[in-house]
């Protein structure tokens, strides 16, 4: 019984891989189709993409094109093809406006940009472009089925851009520039006020304001002092219980017993 249907597999494969060398060969547009089609439907993507390249230009303005881009457009995303798959897929949903399959083609081209956006250590020019397609979707498509992931999309994106734009902005501290520091935290902290990173970033800004509090001139220190003992407070008022808590209070303390030397 094995080798019976280890046999009939073998020959409907066989079968297969011949109607798709017969169909790449002919000049019939309609067998390409049709065999590209059944490549498609069979998961064989990478064939499928291959017929319709063929094809492409002689179905472009027939009626009976849309099946056909359809099922090319999503051959490329489901290839990982991601430039390629965003590309078709935008312009499918741009050529046939009244499709049933629009809202679903819609989403996996904005969702083809997201898979592009890189890790949030590289250039976030991709990832401004996804999260820009992404929230096209959900303005246009409210209350569609695909909302929770495109939200979820959304959030993930954003995250990323903050999470670049803080670790920017916390490379001031790292290098000791704590005047640039201040400058580029309380920028991050203005421009994202709800963002995760909101804690870490009032920290830096604080440990900042302390080191350059503490190394100041003796004519710009009062200054300095105060205005580190103030960024303590915004921290600690952030989270009472902040994961810096130890360190901000040894640095506080510190504070306290230089600015104790101007009150004698």
């Amino acid at each position: 019984m094995n080798k019976v249907v280890s046999f009939l597999f073998i020959a409907l494969f066989l079968m297969s891989c011949s109607e798709y060398q017969k169909a790449l060969k002919s000049e019939d547009v309609a067998v390409k189709n049709e065999a590209a089609n059944k490549m498609y439907e069979a998961g064989k993507y990478m064939k499928a993409i291959r017929l319709y390249e063929q094809i492409v230009p002689a179905y472009k303005g027939k009626p009976s094109a849309e099946r056909m881009f359809y099922f090319y457009s999503m051959s490329l995303y489901k290839t990982k093809q991601y430039y390629l798959a965003g590309y078709q897929l935008e312009n499918f949903v741009a050529t046939y406006p009244k499709s049933e399959k629009r809202e679903e083609v819609a989403f996996y081209a904005a969702e083809s940009f997201y898979k592009l956006s890189p890790s949030y250590s590289l250039d976030q020019t991709d990832t401004e472009k996804a999260l820009d397609k992404m929230q096209r979707f959900i303005d246009m498509y409210p209350d569609s089925q695909f909302l929770p992931q495109a939200n979820a999309y959304v959030k993930e994106l954003r995250e990323k851009l903050e999470k670049k734009a803080f670790e920017i902005a916390k490379q001031y501290n790292t290098i000791s520039d704590y005047k640039g520091a201040l400058k580029a935290l309380e920028n991050f902290i203005a421009d994202y006020p709800g963002t995760p990173f909101k804690e870490q970033a009032l920290y830096y800004r604080f440990d900042s304001a302390y080191k350059l509090a503490v190394n100041s001139v003796e004519s710009k220190k009062l200054e300095r002092l105060i205005y580190a003992k103030s960024t303590y407070q915004n921290l600690i008022k952030h989270n009472s219980q902040t994961e810096f808590k130890e360190k901000a209070d040894d640095m506080l303390a510190e504070l306290e017993l230089e600015l104790q030397k101007y009150t004698k």
